[in-house]
């Protein structure tokens, strides 16, 4: 009973004990203004990073949109774990951790683990040339594998791609091998208009060229005068012809559409028609007939 009380009343002094309560007190208050001075030196190194990237755009030795944008997000986390880390360690100090220890624990742990970790420095490795080849940016329209999309992010270990569909592929760096980057050069999109073998085909060329000389004036997207490249194919019904247009990176699929969609409307205001499907009906019956016809006469 004696050891209960004794342990009651060393509980009450440690409680009551106006020092401690002042050293946990300063000690949540350094915390709380560690945290908050890491949260403003985070938002003062992403706002110098924007001006850094708006000077540049003005100078001879300008950066890519692309490249910009992909920079700036890997900077801007790299910025964010730097800075939160520092401010980990001192909040340890707070707790009088020995940080020097710890990390030269961590040292010799990180090199045993990175022995392990060989996906990893890989992943890191193909994420830092891929940033310094620029092979593809944030933004970009790209393929890789079976995957197919703009690049959201760009990471050193990871790159994320949101598909057509809506969908976010997580790829790890290591795992990029083949990539086809839709978004770097311009694009032609290329169509292909049926017409009837009854039909004028000289006049279907006239039309569509004289339509063709027009569209560049309302369609921005184009980069120049589209071409007809006449006569694609001999179809079962039709006459194929082909048209072709370059455009601005990745608008091919737009320009298909208003393309497909302008020549119809030309087509059908000179009474040109495209063609529909024909069966012929073949009957055996009346071959019969007509053969027993002829021995008779013969």
């Amino acid at each position: 009973m004696k050891m209960v009380t004794d342990a009651y009343q060393s509980f009450i002094t440690y409680m009551t004990d106006k020092e401690i309560w002042i050293d946990l007190g300063q000690g949540f208050l350094k915390i709380l203004l560690i945290f908050f001075i890491a949260g403003i030196l985070i938002r003062l190194g992403k706002l110098a990073l924007q001006n850094v990237f708006k000077i540049r755009t003005k100078s001879p030795l300008r950066v890519s949109e692309r490249r910009e944008a992909t920079l700036t997000r890997l900077l801007d986390n790299i910025l964010t774990y730097v800075i939160y880390f520092i401010a980990f360690i001192m909040v340890l100090e707070v707790f009088t951790i020995d940080v020097t220890a710890l990390l030269a624990g961590a040292g010799v742990a990180g090199l045993a683990i990175g022995f392990g970790a060989q996906n990893l420095v890989r992943d890191v490795i193909t994420g830092f040339f891929i940033i310094f080849e620029d092979q593809f940016s944030v933004g970009d329209y790209i393929r890789t594998g079976t995957f197919e999309g703009t690049v959201e992010e760009i990471g050193l270990r990871i790159t994320k791609i949101k598909s057509f569909t809506g969908e976010i592929h997580i790829l790890p760096n290591g795992s990029i091998q083949d990539v086809t980057n839709f978004s770097i050069s311009n694009s032609v999109a290329i169509v292909d208009i049926s017409i009837a073998y009854e039909g004028d085909i000289s006049k279907a060329e006239n039309v569509i060229q004289d339509l063709l000389q027009e569209l560049p004036e309302r369609y921005e997207d184009m980069v120049d005068v589209p071409q007809l490249l006449g006569v694609q194919m001999l179809g079962a019904s039709d006459v194929v012809l082909r048209v072709t247009s370059e455009v601005k990176p990745m608008r091919h699929f737009a320009i298909s559409r208003a393309l497909r969609k302008e020549i119809k409307i030309r087509l059908d205001n000179h009474g040109i028609e495209i063609p529909f499907p024909r069966v012929v009906m073949y009957n055996r019956n009346d071959e019969v007939d007509t053969n027993e016809k002829l021995e008779q006469k013969g």
